[in-house]
């Protein structure tokens, strides 16, 4: 009944976090675009609809996270912040500060136990067992939000990697066709899309508020620390500082990124016998026997009962 409730907990959580998401879709891509221009220090003032925006649910929820972990990342060392931002900037959530999301873990691991502990007092206190439960549950509260954030960023990461071969051969195109390097980049950052077309553009926003190309390529490393983005980027800042032919830097950038997803690829699949080993052990094999073995051991039994 515990595991029925908590779960029933959980997805009363999600319906309502749905609900809001529902209600909020509508001005988040608006948000989005005003909190990129304030970035840059060109913030305008706020009008009537988006100071609604701002008391909306989901303002009221982010401001109570971003407290709460204010408080937590100021009280204890050990929430590292850096460490935070550096998983929030790998996962793309560039708008996130490292409070808000600490806030957040902090509500997912004190939010649904003590609102069993809410309901439980009303129904006579908490058994020992509902205790190791409710520790359990935040623990998990605790930990998912960060396990899930990683997996988020590691996917992110290898998406980038599979799309940068593409990326270098339309670089390779336009910079043969007389464009220089920039200006391919600019042209190229329209059209790719996914995360890797969203850390162009922004590297392309850092060049255009006065930062050098060398520089920002240096932090669009920064912010996405792969082999492929490492081994462009390098070969680009090479190619400009020792003036190099960047249509013969990209070509061969393009062959050595498909060898290596090449590789990747055959590293994977090699991989798959040993994955494939614990489900074929504990899950197909006994459904096997039972299945082949079933109906003889069955039969063998009965022999055996009207013999004896």
């Amino acid at each position: 009944m515990i595991i029925l409730l908590l779960f029933g907990i959980a997805l009363v959580a999600v319906s309502a976090g749905l609900a809001v998401r529902a209600v909020t879709i509508g001005g988040l891509r608006r948000r989005n675009t005003l909190a990129q221009i304030a970035s840059y220090g060109f913030a305008g003032p706020i009008g009537a609809a988006e100071a609604r925006e701002r008391r909306g649910p989901r303002a009221v929820l982010d401001s109570l996270a971003t407290l709460l972990g204010t408080i937590a990342v100021r009280r204890f060392a050990s929430m590292r912040e850096q460490e935070t931002r550096k998983l929030l900037r790998s996962a793309g959530l560039y708008q996130m500060q490292a409070e808000t999301f600490v806030g957040y873990r902090l509500l997912a691991a004190g939010g649904i136990p003590a609102l069993w502990l809410l309901l439980s007092l009303g129904s006579g206190g908490v058994s020992p067992r509902g205790l190791l439960i409710l520790c359990f549950v935040a623990a998990q509260g605790w930990i998912l939000p960060s396990f899930f954030m990683k997996r988020r960023g590691t996917k992110r990461l290898h998406d980038i990697d599979l799309e940068m071969p593409e990326l270098v051969d339309l670089l390779v195109t336009t910079v043969e066709a007389g464009v220089g390097f920039a200006a391919a980049l600019q042209l190229v950052a329209r059209r790719v899309e996914g995360p890797l077309g969203h850390e162009l553009r922004i590297t392309l926003q850092e060049q255009n508020m006065g930062l050098t190309i060398e520089n920002a390529l240096q932090n669009m490393l920064e912010r996405v620390d792969s082999a492929s983005v490492r081994a462009f980027v390098q070969a680009m800042i090479q190619g400009q500082n020792l003036g190099v032919s960047i249509g013969k830097i990209l070509r061969d950038l393009a062959v050595d990124m498909r060898k290596r997803r090449r590789q990747m690829a055959e590293e994977r699949a090699q991989k798959a016998p040993t994955k494939i080993l614990f489900p074929l052990v504990f899950l197909i094999l006994p459904a096997l026997f039972i299945i082949v073995l079933g109906g003889p051991m069955i039969g063998l039994a009965q022999t055996l009962g009207s013999l004896a």
